[in-house]
C-alpha cells in the first residue's frame, strides 16, 4: 500500500523542485494550505496574454504535494490559465472518481493515480493547481480592471 502510494516515481518528482522560490514582481500571488495536514503551497505568477510568462512556488507540503507542484512547476511556463485550470478539474476528478488524468503538457499526474484510494491526501495533492488556478484568476481580473481604467477619463 504504502509503495504504491509514494512510488520511487513520485519520491523522485518529489525531491525535484522546479521553480522553488518566488518571483521578484508577480502579477498576483495566491497561498493554499490543508487543514487536515498543514500543507502548504504559495504560488507566484506574472501573465502575458493569458499564458503564465514566469511563475515560482514555495512548497511545504507531503511527498505527494510536492510531486504535483514540481510536474506543475516543470511545466507551468507557457501554460494558459484555461490549461490550468483543465488540468485542476481533471486532477480532481481523477482522485475523486478515478476520472482519467489530465492529459497534455500535465499527463504526468497519472502517476499520483494511486493517490484516488487515500481520501485523506487529496487535498494535499491538489494545493499546487489550486493556487495557481487562483493566482493566475486576480492576475487576469487586475490586468482586465487595469484596461478598463485606462478607457476612463
Amino acid at each position: 500500500m504504502i509503495d504504491e502510494l509514494y512510488s520511487a516515481r513520485i519520491l523522485k518528482a518529489a525531491a525535484n523542485m522546479p521553480r522553488a522560490g518566488r518571483l521578484a514582481a508577480p502579477d498576483a500571488s495566491a497561498e493554499k494550505i490543508s487543514k487536515l495536514c498543514g500543507s502548504r503551497v504559495l504560488v507566484d505568477v506574472r501573465l502575458e496574454d493569458g499564458r503564465i510568462a514566469d511563475y515560482a512556488q514555495e512548497v511545504k507540503a507531503c511527498a505527494l504535494g510536492q510531486a504535483a507542484a514540481a510536474i506543475l512547476g516543470a511545466h507551468a511556463l507557457g501554460a494558459s490559465v484555461e490549461e490550468i485550470e483543465s488540468a485542476r478539474d481533471a486532477l480532481r476528478a481523477m482522485l475523486k472518481t478515478g476520472g482519467p488524468a489530465p492529459e497534455g503538457r500535465f499527463a504526468e499526474l497519472a502517476m499520483l493515480a494511486p493517490v484516488k484510494d487515500y481520501p485523506p491526501r487529496h487535498a494535499s495533492t491538489m494545493l499546487a493547481f489550486e493556487a495557481t488556478a487562483e493566482a493566475c484568476r486576480i492576475a487576469l481580473a487586475q490586468t482586465s480592471e487595469r484596461t478598463s481604467r485606462a478607457g476612463v477619463a
